[in-house]
Formats: C-alpha cells, sequence, structure tokens
C-alpha cells in the first residue's frame, strides 16, 4: 500500500513539473523535432547515393569494392570542360548520384589569356569547385586532376603556352584538395588525343575487348585540329611508312580489355573548323572570299593573327569555295606515289574493316545540329557526307540577312562563317579523307552506356588510362 502511495505521489510531482516547465520544453523539443525531421527528408551526401547505386558500402581501401575517381579539364581552342568519372575495380563506369559523369563547360578556353598566364589557370576555379564537390571527402586526396591542353595551345607563340600551364599547375598545387602532377598537366599530342576519342567511343560502345573489324572509326573536329583514327590489321600496321625524327609514328599499339589492336591515328594541327576558316582566308590572300556571306565586310582573328573576312559582292557560292577549301587543305600538293593518301601528303592507313563503321564527332554535330541537318535534340544520328554538301548550297545562296531567319539555331558570330564551314566539312570528308559522298556516316554527341548518355568526348580514354595506373 505505501508503495502504491509513493508512486501516486511521484506521478503527481511530476505531473507538476511538466505543466512547470512546459512552455520551456516547447521551446526546447520544437527545433530538435525540426532538426531531426530535416535530417530524415534531406537527400543523400554524395558518397551516400553512389552506395544506394553501387549496391554496397564502397571503401578506399577495400580492394573487392574499391572505386576511383577521375578529374579531367579538357581545355579546348574555344572553351574549357570538366568531366568527372567515377570507376569500378572492372573498370567499369559507377554512377555520380544517378548519372555515369559530371560534364560542365565555359568559354574562353586558356589560349584566350595569352598574355595573362594567371588569369588563365584562374579561369578553371569555377570548374574546380564543382568537380571536387562531387568526389567524396574520403576520397579527394587519391583522386587525379589532369588537365589536357589540345590545339588552342598547341597554336599560340613563344611560349606563352608554357607559362600558361606552369601556372595552372600552381593553382591546382594551392588550390586544389585533388592529387596533381607536373606532368598530368600538359598540351596533349594530337595523336594521344586521337587515340583517348577512339578509346572512349568504342569503350561506351561495348566493343573494347572484341576484333579490331568489330569497332568503329572515328574522326573527331575541334576548333584548331582534327583527327581520325581507326583500328587496323596488323599487315597493314608493317606497311606504315616510316616517319621523319620528331614526328608521330602512324601506328600506336594498344593493349585493351585483353586484346592487342593497332590504331593508325593522325591529327592534323590547322585543320580544325576554326583554325580551316584562317587556312581558307589565307588562300585569297585579303581579297574577297566566295566561301563569305554576301553583305559581310569584317576580320576573323585566329590564334592571335587577323585575317580580312569579305564577302563577293554577287555573294558565296559552293562551287567556288570548294576550289579555294581544295587549296586550303593542299589536296593537289600530295607526295605520295605509292600508297594512299588523304591530303597534304598523309598516309591514310589503308582503309579496311576498322574504318567502315565511322563516327564523327564535335562540330560536325554542331553545325549539322545548328543547320538543319539533324534533329539538334538528338544525340546520335545516321547522316551522309553528301548532306553538308546540301546543307552548304542552302546556306551559299543566302545573304547573311536571310541567314538570319533562315538558320535561327547558328550564333551570330558564326553566321558569316556558314557557307565556308559546311563547305569545308563536306570537302574534309570527301576529297580530303575519301569517303563517298553517300556513305551513311554516325554523328555523335553522346553515347548510350547503360541507360545513360556519356559525352562522346576524348576526356573519357584519358580517365580510363589513368584510373587503370591506380591500381
Amino acid at each position: 500500500m505505501e508503495k502504491k502511495r509513493n508512486r501516486i505521489n511521484s506521478e503527481s510531482f511530476l505531473s507538476e513539473k511538466i505543466q512547470q516547465y512546459k512552455g520551456l520544453l516547447i521551446v526546447i523539443l520544437i527545433p530538435i523535432v525540426m532538426l531531426t525531421l530535416l535530417l530524415v527528408m534531406m537527400p543523400p551526401r554524395v558518397s551516400d547515393a553512389l552506395q544506394a547505386s553501387y549496391g554496397r558500402k564502397f571503401s578506399s581501401n577495400n580492394s573487392k569494392n574499391k572505386i576511383n575517381f577521375a578529374v579531367i579539364f579538357d581545355a579546348g581552342s574555344s572553351g574549357s570542360r570538366v568531366h568527372v568519372f567515377c570507376f569500378d575495380r572492372n573498370l567499369d563506369l559507377v554512377p555520380i548520384a544517378n548519372d555515369l559523369e559530371l560534364f560542365l563547360q565555359k568559354k574562353p578556353g586558356l589560349s584566350a589569356y595569352a598574355s595573362n598566364p594567371v588569369a588563365a589557370a584562374n579561369s578553371l576555379s569555377s570548374l574546380l569547385v564543382q568537380a571536387e564537390a562531387v568526389v567524396p571527402k574520403e576520397l579527394r586526396h587519391n583522386t587525379p586532376v589532369k588537365v589536357g591542353a589540345t590545339a588552342g595551345l598547341r597554336q599560340l607563340q613563344g611560349n606563352a603556352s608554357d607559362r600558361i600551364l606552369q601556372a595552372v599547375r600552381d593553382f591546382l598545387k594551392n588550390k586544389s584538395s585533388l592529387k596533381s602532377k607536373g606532368d598530368w598537366v600538359t598540351v596533349l599530342d594530337g595523336n594521344q588525343e586521337g587515340a583517348y576519342q577512339w578509346v572512349t567511343i568504342n569503350y561506351l560502345l561495348g566493343n573494347l575487348g572484341r576484333k579490331y573489324s568489330s569497332t568503329v572509326g572515328v574522326v573527331d573536329l575541334g576548333g584548331g585540329s582534327v583527327q581520325m583514327a581507326y583500328a587496323i590489321s596488323e599487315s597493314d600496321a608493317a606497311k606504315a611508312p616510316k616517319v621523319s625524327d620528331g614526328e608521330n609514328t602512324y601506328v600506336q599499339e594498344m593493349y585493351l580489355k585483353g586484346r592487342k589492336y593497332y590504331l593508325y591515328v593522325h591529327s592534323y594541327l590547322r585543320y580544325g573548323l576554326l583554325a580551316a576558316r584562317a587556312e581558307i582566308l589565307k588562300v585569297m590572300e585579303g581579297a574577297a572570299n566566295p566561301c563569305v556571306l554576301a553583305g559581310y565586310h569584317g576580320s576573323y582573328k585566329y590564334g592571335g593573327a587577323s585575317y580580312k573576312a569579305s564577302a563577293l559582292q554577287v555573294g558565296s557560292n559552293v562551287d567556288k569555295c570548294r576550289v579555294v577549301t581544295a587549296k586550303a587543305l593542299r589536296l593537289n600538293e600530295s607526295t605520295c606515289t605509292h600508297m594512299k593518301c588523304t591530303f597534304g601528303g598523309i598516309w591514310n592507313g589503308g582503309g579496311g574493316d576498322g574504318q567502315k563503321n565511322l563516327f564523327v564527332a564535335s562540330f560536325f554535330f554542331d553545325r549539322a545540329a545548328e543547320a538543319g541537318i539533324v534533329d539538334s535534340s538528338l544525340d546520335v544520328a545516321k547522316v551522309r557526307p553528301v548532306d553538308y554538301e546540301g546543307a552548304a548550297r542552302r546556306a551559299c545562296a543566302s545573304g547573311l540577312e536571310d541567314a538570319k531567319s533562315i538558320f535561327p539555331r547558328v550564333d551570330q558570330n558564326n553566321l558569316p562563317y556558314l557557307c565556308m564551314d559546311l563547305t569545308y566539312q563536306y570537302t574534309l570528308l570527301v576529297d580530303g579523307f575519301g569517303l563517298n559522298p553517300q556513305q551513311d556516316i554516325t554523328l555523335v554527341k553522346k553515347v548510350k552506356y547503360r541507360n545513360s548518355l556519356v559525352e562522346a568526348a576524348w576526356a573519357l580514354g584519358s580517365a580510363i588510362e589513368v584510373a587503370s595506373s591506380l591500381g
């Protein structure tokens, strides 16, 4: 009985205290409840999202479940881009918060800061911050960050390129929590760029490890250079002409997914789309040019130089533009006497099964989408070289003012050169690379990989290389 009375008294005392301090308790409990709800409702951290999508807990020290990130900067002539990839121990891509890569870009490129290396390096700052944010903190110290500069920096005069690269090295060393090395910041060799692009597209298509005839060839039209790469037979590789000291060999041997490939690759500096404009304008030595749209009289700046860009009084003309373009490509100056060449005396690799299925990327895709050759909402499309000729005829037949309404998706700065660009692309494919005008080729911006789309850029090939070296 005494125990029961004590329990009732205790409950009464507790009830009184609760009533006495009810206001204070409410003030304390409400923030706690709200904070709990907020934590429950918050989206998972990137590392949590990775674990969920990967299906099991990952650890930087557990080789069975190990994953590696790689951050690749593509410092191109028209802009800077950053790609972040994540690989499992089999070098298969792992989703980063429900996507297979982080891809961001900004303009202008590093080469626009030729006289200010520090400004060039700092232009990468916003891209770096966003790239680091998707890498879990515990993995950042072992995540490589590489910067590959392409044709834009290759063409800078004097030591401007070296000064920019050193500024970028210092920037990454001082500002980044990622793993950086001096030799990971470099001007990418054109042939290396082409090889990485070939690896990227064939990796995404699932072709690596198959026989060479099951792979696809790649043509990548950048701003400053154009690359062709495709796998050839061992017998064709043995026929590759010798090159002089200091030049790149035509064939690279690559071991991928347990198979050896002989990869024909060549990079044509000064024949990317933006650089080719300068070459085409130089042919006329400052005179009016049949590739410039009627009504335009100005100048074109590229690589630190300025070129007069003036239309003929009668306007642009496809056939006359083709003649000028052929001279720019030096199609009639071939020194090949005992082998097949592309242009400028360059061996074409011999053709073969590895080139039959050809994927073309970068500016080939961009201009096709802008000129209405393909639906701009697509990431992959089948076209023929002759489609570029048809678009060129429509563009060349219009004046600058009419072209604004006929081709509304073309940037105003590119519009005066639309006839030139499309004519050049057709001439490059048919006369330069020797394709049949009716041959089907695949335009590609992104490639489907495990129900996701990944940018068809050389950066993935570079990421595969560095990720595989981490073990």
